[in-house]
Parts: structure tokens; C-alpha cells; sequence
């Protein structure tokens, strides 16, 4: 249900909320208690905030909304992988996966409502970018998953990864507000080394994480290296190239000190060539990084298929050889909709 007359409370920092609450005639330390409430507690209604008094609940009530995430729908993998649709205040779905491994606890979470950038291997992809997500429609997202992780493994989350739907870098306001919420004393408490952000490569945008001194990770969603390759499965390299791309990592890593991490996804028949390795070796030099090489969740939009196990064995050796820090990420949830964007797909059709 929309809530437009209302104020979207979690819009708020703590210097507004204090100064909505002196045109209300409230003492300015409530605001205090209801943000503690809103980002430490996770409260999804005022009701809940008990150390207020019922009249004040009811004025936040009839002037403020807290625009909660619900879990939509879920599907578990034989695997343990839990994939969600999580549907938002307005109707719009997006969604979101628990990753558990023995030693951690991933949370995927989304940053966009669909995607614009229309890479070929991806159901997300084929998808309108309807909208970006709130700071607190993404912290949501965290705290649902937390939930899940804590209901069916006995164990809180570890890490979070932007690797859902959606280009996070064209979200970058909300969602390093929402970074900021999730690692704030006075929020979820959560370490940034404990935070990775995917993005498919806007040269700029990662040009102001540098510039913004940011303190978590930085992934690059790479997958050929490249450019007549690339722009063939990622159209957004024809405004973003590999070397514009190599650039901006070289200035985001002056300012931040901070590695990255190449993504890369390995295509039967496509990138998954000895040469293509050479090519992806090379690219690694610009800056001190790691690659995970990635088996494909295939869609039913796209003909790519994940390449063969000994391809991708022999793909890895010879980055270790080169020196490159690699590793290779299995394929999970293979029996679910596990693949970026197919269960939003599924259930917003």
C-alpha cells in the first residue's frame, strides 16, 4: 500500500528527525530513541517502540511510515541456499539470497528495482530498471536475511555482497547510505571489511569511491578481458572500456589502498580459452587483486551454458602460475531460481 502522504521516516538522518521532532513540540531526545529504534532494533512499526508513550506512537503513526521490505516468497536449495523475493511498500519485487558456507554467512542483496545495463547472461538483464531501492529498503534486505540465517542456521551474517539486482554504482548515493547504516555503531554494527560491492565497471563512479576514501570492497563484474568480447555480452564496455576501466581502478586504488576483486564468469566456448586467461593475466597487473572464477547459473533468456570442469581447472592453473590470486566459486542453489533476477522475473510477471 502506498504511504505517500506520510513521511518516509528512514529518509531521515538524526539532525532532521531532532528537528521534526521540535515542530511537534517533542523533546528532541525522543528523536534519539525512535532512530535507535528505526536502525539498532530494526522496529517495523512504531507500535513496537515501547519506551514512548502510546500518544507519541500514534503521532508518529499518523504522520511517518516505515516503509518495510516482506519476504515475498522463498525457495531452499537442497544446498542450504535460501533465495527470497522480497516485495516492497509499493509493489515492486526484488530480491535477495543466504549464501551459507562452513565458515560464513553471505547475504546477496539488490540495489535496483530491474537493471538498465542489459548484460546478455543475466535474467536481471532482460528485466526495465523500474527504480533505485531506499538506503533503508536495502538495510531491509539485510536484516530479513539475517533473520533467515539465524531461523534455519543457528548463526547471524558474516557478510553481505551488492550482487543482486540492479548496477549499485547507479545507485550511489542509497546505497552507501545504506553501507553506512549497516556498519554504524548507533546501526547493525557490521564491519566493512565485511562488505563487497559489485559493479560492472562505470569508470567514474568508481573513480568517487576513491575519491570518497570508501572502506569496503570493491568487485569488478569483468567476465572477458577483452573489449570486442566484452562489449558482446556487456554493452555497457562500449561506454566503459577496458581501458577506461583500468584507469579508474588505477585511481580508486591510490586513494583507498584497497585490492579488488575481478569477477569472472566462465562461458563454454566463449571466454573459456586458455588465451582468454592470458588476456585476463595481463589485465591483473594493473592493480593488486584477486579473481574468483564463477560456473554459470544458466537463464532461460540466454544460450550460454557454463564451460566445462577441466576448462575451467586448466583456466585456474594457469592465473596461479602467472601469480594471480585465484579461486573458483561453484555454482549454488542449482535446483532454485538461484540465477541474478530469475526469481524477481518469476514472480513479478
Amino acid at each position: 500500500m502506498l504511504t505517500t502522504k506520510k513521511t518516509d521516516i528512514r529518509s531521515l538522518d538524526l539532525p532532521q528527525l531532532q528537528q521534526h521532532f521540535i515542530n511537534m513540540q517533542e523533546p528532541s531526545y525522543r528523536a534519539k530513541q525512535v532512530y535507535q529504534w528505526l536502525w539498532e532494533k530494526s522496529a517495523r512499526s512504531f507500535e513496537e517502540m515501547s519506551n514512548l508513550s502510546k500518544d507519541l506512537r500514534k503521532k508518529l503513526d499518523e504522520n511517518y511510515a516505515i516503509n518495510v521490505v516482506e519476504v515475498n516468497n522463498s525457495q531452499f536449495s537442497n544446498d542450504q541456499t535460501i533465495k527470497s523475493s522480497f516485495r516492497l511498500y509499493d509493489g515492486n519485487i526484488v530480491e535477495g539470497v543466504l549464501i551459507p558456507m562452513e565458515e560464513r554467512m553471505t547475504a546477496c542483496v539488490s540495489s535496483q528495482v530491474g537493471c538498465s545495463l542489459t548484460c546478455k547472461f543475466c535474467a536481471t538483464g532482460y528485466m526495465d530498471r523500474k527504480r533505485n531501492l531506499n538506503a533503508d529498503e536495502i538495510y531491509d534486505q539485510v536484516v530479513l536475511i539475517d533473520q533467515q540465517a539465524k531461523k534455519n542456521y543457528n548463526a547471524p551474517l558474516t557478510n553481505i555482497v551488492y550482487m543482486g539486482m540492479g548496477e549499485p554504482l547507479l545507485n550511489y548515493a542509497n546505497v552507501l547510505k545504506s553501507i553506512d547504516r549497516i556498519t554504524a555503531p548507533d546501526g547493525l554494527n557490521m564491519s566493512y571489511k565485511r562488505i563487497t560491492v559489485s559493479t560492472a565497471g562505470i569508470a567514474k563512479m568508481i573513480k568517487k569511491l576513491g575519491d570518497d576514501g570508501v572502506k569496503f570492497n570493491l568487485a569488478i563484474s569483468l567476465h572477458a578481458a577483452n573489449d570486442k568480447k566484452r562489449n558482446e555480452i556487456m554493452p555497457i564496455n562500449e561506454q566503459n572500456s577496458l581501458k577506461a576501466l583500468e584507469e579508474a581502478l588505477k585511481y580508486y586504488f591510490s586513494k583507498t589502498k584497497n585490492p579488488v576483486t575481478y569477477e569472472y564468469i566462465v562461458f563454454n566456448n566463449f571466454n573459456d580459452e586458455i588465451e582468454d586467461a592470458m588476456e585476463l593475466a595481463k589485465f591483473c597487473k594493473h592493480v593488486p587483486c584477486k579473481v574468483n572464477l564463477i560456473e554459470y547459473n544458466p537463464i532461460q533468456f540466454a544460450d550460454f551454458i557454463n564451460a566445462e570442469g577441466d576448462k575451467i581447472d586448466a583456466f585456474s592453473a594457469y592465473l596461479k602460475n602467472q601469480g594471480v590470486n585465484t579461486n573458483i566459486r561453484r555454482s549454488r542453489g542449482k535446483d532454485i531460481d538461484a540465477a541474478c533476477g530469475q526469481l524477481a522475473v518469476k514472480e513479478q510477471n
